[in-house]
């Protein structure tokens, strides 16, 4: 695939991971895009600021040549959110995250729920970051992946810093960029109804996948599919 003899066709993909996981869970919706031509770049943020990792998905999207569809999960939305005003960014997919407004974070965010929700089970501050109960992992994060590799993923929890949690949005690149949102109806970490308003409030084009936070790991078929729409929709868009 060759944005030199495609002009209206997003070659770059930029994968943002969430918080208590690093970028290496993308690997299937890596194969999936790469398989079908992409140019697939896995952003490895620090989630101790979001300063630190908007500045680090910034400096990966200016390295690429042409359009790039930006992709976030979870925490990775709100990255993707101040991020994505990037000249070059064409579309935001959202994949069971976080879509904060103006001056919004995840930590206003969570503290106005949805009627019903269970809140994740963040155990409280450790040196200033957070981190998940690992025995409540799996149902909270991944009860649709195997025993092992839940038990692998809670045990490898990469440290939220509250700089993260608490950081708010300046400019929401939704507001500018067209969006695509994946709701997890299975989702134990933020809630379905949640993420139904959140990409209501955003406008997205919306698909729902029976999956759990973990959507990305369990159903990267399902991930990379919203992915290819956005790209040919911003592609049409662009038109």
């Amino acid at each position: 695939m060759s944005g030199a003899e495609h002009d209206d066709t997003v070659d770059n993909v930029v994968l943002v991971h969430g918080a208590f996981v690093d970028g290496s869970g993308w690997r299937a919706v890596y194969d999936h895009l790469t398989k079908a031509g992409f140019r697939v770049t896995i952003v490895q943020i620090a989630t101790a600021s979001l300063a630190d990792d908007v500045a680090t998905t910034k400096r990966a999207i200016a390295a690429l040549d042409g359009p790039v569809v930006l992709v976030g999960h979870s925490y990775g939305g709100v990255v993707i959110t101040e991020a994505g005003t990037a000249p070059n960014v064409a579309a935001l997919v959202y994949v069971a995250a976080f879509a904060p407004d103006t001056g919004e974070s995840v930590s206003t965010l969570a503290s106005n729920p949805a009627p019903g929700a269970s809140g994740p089970p963040i155990l409280p501050p450790q040196g200033g970051a957070l981190f998940l109960d690992r025995a409540r992992f799996q149902e909270a994060f991944a009860a649709d992946l195997g025993d092992e590799l839940a038990a692998f993923l809670a045990d490898s929890q990469t440290p939220w810093g509250l700089e993260a949690f608490g950081g708010a949005i300046t400019e929401p690149a939704w507001k500018s960029r067209p969006s695509w949102y994946l709701v997890a109806t299975e989702d134990r970490m933020i809630s379905p109804d949640a993420q139904r308003a959140i990409s209501r409030r955003a406008g997205s084009t919306v698909v729902e996948v029976k999956a759990s936070h973990a959507v990305f790991m369990s159903q990267p078929a399902a991930v990379a599919a919203l992915i290819r729409s956005a790209v040919v929709g911003s592609a049409m868009t662009a038109r």
